[in-house]
């Protein structure tokens, strides 16, 4: 796997980070808060704003931000992270929000509220750390994954998933996380993997190979639920 591939993969299994935007208060300075957020299939962050909020009047006057995703467990000089740099503006794209209400629905209420928009960043460059001395700059074309075919199936896929195969989610949970869940379903799925909610609980579930349309992903998720009940 190349690198831009395994630092995108590492974006998607998070569900939140931090934005730092460019301060209009303070000009010069910027202004850092953490924040859920989902990718879009090609891997860009997306998130939801007010339009009361800091970040909507920084990303208005001045697109620059930066995102840095995480994990906060302990060793965390040894964990792998990754900045984003990039240009964040407003987007109305209806399938990237069904994607990311899919993941998050609780943002239903704000978006009934009113004066809340959906925002993507653009990626310019970004600095990936694997691990301890594996220190990696990326170039947003190493990064994102092509447009492929499987983000127009994945409205399909998902209902197909969810109706036929309940069995088969539930394997994938006990298989590729160790937990027995009730009530699975597929919440997302992209070139890199897929997303679950399994008794109200976020998890990914990475593909080994990178798949491109709903065949490939037919294959994936077959192959997946045999390994799953081996």
């Amino acid at each position: 796997m190349n690198r831009g591939a395994e630092a995108r993969k590492l974006v998607r299994r998070h569900r939140s980070g931090a934005l730092a935007t460019m301060s209009t208060k303070f000009p010069g300075y910027p202004f850092a808060s953490a924040l859920p957020f989902c990718t879009d299939q090609r891997g860009r962050i997306v998130v939801l704003i007010s339009h009361l909020a800091e970040h909507t009047r920084n990303a208005d006057a001045n697109p620059h931000s930066s995102f840095l995703i995480t994990s906060l467990d302990a060793g965390l000089q040894e964990q792998p992270r990754l900045t984003l740099l990039g240009d964040l503006a407003p987007i109305d794209e209806a399938p990237v929000a069904a994607r990311y209400l899919r993941l998050f629905p609780e943002a239903e209420q704000y978006l009934r509220i009113g004066g809340f928009r959906f925002f993507r960043m653009e990626p310019l460059s970004l600095r990936y750390i694997a691990g301890f001395a594996s220190i990696h700059t990326l170039t947003a074309e190493s990064y994102l994954a092509p447009a492929y075919p499987i983000g127009d199936a994945e409205a399909d896929i998902l209902a197909h998933m969810n109706a036929d195969h309940a069995r088969s989610l539930r394997d994938y949970c006990r298989h590729l996380h160790g937990r027995s869940a009730q009530t699975v379903e597929m919440a997302g799925i992209d070139c890199d993997g897929f997303d679950l909610r399994a008794d109200g609980a976020l998890l990914r579930c990475d593909f080994a190979n990178e798949i491109t349309d709903a065949s490939e992903a037919r294959a994936e998720l077959v192959r997946l639920a045999r390994n799953s009940r081996a």
